[in-house]
């Protein structure tokens, strides 16, 4: 029951990563969202979920990792709400970004809630497998759920979905899910917590704005510059911190290295493939939003049928080659959509969302189970926050290079189907801000001149969208040499009871004073 309740709050958790992707258009419409506007929708509930991750897993280690948990389901509910009745697309990305706290405290609790119940290293991966099943079915289920919210009511449902799920789950929690803690935690590195995020906020707004300022601006450098920085200047931070939120000490075991990049890079192909497939699907196929929905479950139904399983292909074949394989098949799938033209139909992408499916449902059990069998008991807090951090930033990323890579090459080719014409500059600005806005226009106008702005704007969003998917693939493909080349054949949590990373020195031995 108690596993229940945690994968059920999971869910909602991993869920809100998606769900809007589907009413992205809707967006466009109703609020006058551009490419840009619609990457921080996305990126700013990841943003701060993976900024605070480090800081909440060592709050739960603290404090309690049920209480945390309970705070999270709170303060979750109350921040979709918000979300559900933003008016604006400034208040949107705010009430987004509120909602990143609350499942900052909700995950990493799950994780580590989980390893302190199950002590037997097979029981504890098959609830890592059930685990990283809901992970990968959130994920994928969103677009589906979105589209069936979206059928019958407005687009603020697709928030407000989480509430009663966040009762219900807050009801069983208080006499199910056991607490925990760590009586020898530090206290939590805020500083540590606010270097991550501004860090990560400044280098993901450098990207995303890009295509708005030019890659060469000095506005967009300077931000990414000072990211690089401000990130830098959180390593050292942490390296000599007394209480530091992301041991870096763990980084040292190659395994946990290796482990938190492949899952990094899985959700980076995975979030950067949704962001532009689900605007593929309804802007130029022409589905609603309940038949994208529909039209992305082959994806999901390959993580939820393949994820539980992944335990019995780690024992057989060794957690190398299947993150290995399931990395190329994220390759795969990303090429194989790459090649969409204007000609393409739903069935030439198929192949492809089965193999991201798939290819997910393979890495996210085997490197969890890695990550989490390679850490100290006493840290499966900061463990599991450290795990589901890197998770978040590869999404964030995904959506913020994939989305930019598509919108930058989109532009470029608008802008020069646009040059002999000459549009008023509040209309050409809308065409230059989405294909969705282009497409409006394109209605608007009707006639021959509207079927030749409709016309480019399809073909320049297929071009950035090709592009796009193409190097989210050599992303995954350098990934999955990675992985081969550098994790241990077997993971620790099946073959042995112990840690295989000693628990981390002490702060005066790596450098900072003892606190």
């Amino acid at each position: 029951m108690a596993l229940g309740v945690l994968c059920l709050s999971l869910l909602i958790v991993t869920l809100d990563n998606t769900v809007l992707n589907v009413a992205l258009p809707t967006l466009v419409r109703d609020l006058g969202a551009t490419s840009t506007d619609l990457q921080w929708i996305v990126d700013a509930y990841v943003l701060v979920f993976a900024g605070l991750l480090l800081v909440s897993g060592s709050v739960a280690d603290r404090f309690g990792r049920k209480w945390t948990f309970i705070a999270g389901l709170v303060a979750f509910a109350g921040c979709s709400t918000w979300a559900a009745f933003s008016g604006s697309v400034s208040m949107l990305i705010a009430a987004r970004a509120s909602m990143g706290v609350g499942g900052a405290l909700i995950m990493p609790s799950t994780l580590a809630l989980i390893t302190s119940m199950y002590t037997d290293p097979r029981e504890r991966q098959r609830a890592f497998g059930l685990w990283a099943a809901t992970t990968g079915a959130g994920v994928a289920l969103g677009p589906i759920i979105g589209g069936l919210l979206l059928a019958h009511f407005s687009w603020g449902s697709v928030f407000l979905i989480n509430v009663p799920i966040a009762a219900v789950a807050l009801v069983l929690a208080f006499p199910f899910v056991p607490n925990s803690r760590n009586p020898q935690a530090g206290r939590p590195d805020v500083l540590g917590a606010l270097l991550s995020t501004a860090g990560l906020g400044l280098l993901l707004w450098a990207i995303i704005d890009a295509p708005v300022h030019g890659w060469a601006s000095p506005t967009v450098i300077g931000a990414g510059i000072a990211g690089v920085a401000v990130l830098v200047c959180f390593a050292v931070w942490e390296r000599f911190a007394s209480q530091p939120m992301l041991r870096l000490s763990f980084f040292r075991s190659r395994e946990f290295s290796v482990a938190v990049v492949s899952v990094s890079m899985v959700m980076f192909g995975l979030f950067g493939a949704l962001f532009v497939l689900t605007q593929f699907l309804q802007f130029d196929l022409g589905y609603t939003a309940l038949q994208t929905g529909i039209r992305l479950l082959p994806a999901a139904g390959s993580i939820i049928l393949v994820a539980p399983f992944t335990s019995l292909l780690d024992r057989a074949f060794g957690a190398k080659l299947v993150v290995g394989a399931g990395l190329l098949l994220i390759a795969g799938g990303l090429w194989e959509i790459s090649g969409a033209t204007v000609a393409t139909t739903y069935v030439g992408t198929l192949a492809g969302m089965i193999m991201l499916g798939v290819g997910a449902a393979l890495v996210i059990p085997s490197v969890t189970a890695s990550v989490m069998g390679s850490l100290p008991a006493d840290h499966t807090g900061i463990g599991a926050a450290t795990n589901s951090a890197f998770l978040q930033i590869g999404g964030a990323l995904g959506v913020a290079v994939i989305g930019s890579q598509f919108a930058t090459r989109y532009q470029g080719r608008m802008v020069a189907a646009l040059a002999p014409y000459h549009f008023p500059a509040d209309v050409e600005s809308t065409i230059l801000g989405s294909v969705g806005g282009a497409l409006d226009v394109a209605a608007r106008e009707g006639g021959i001149a509207g079927e030749m702005l409709a016309g480019w704007a399809r073909t320049a969003f297929l071009s950035g969208m090709d592009l796009a998917l193409l190097t989210g693939a050599l992303v995954a493909l350098a990934a999955a040499l990675l992985a081969v080349a550098a994790l241990p054949g077997w993971i620790p949590a099946l073959t042995r009871t112990g840690p295989r990373v000693a628990a981390p020195p002490s702060p005066s031995e790596e450098g900072g004073q003892q606190g």
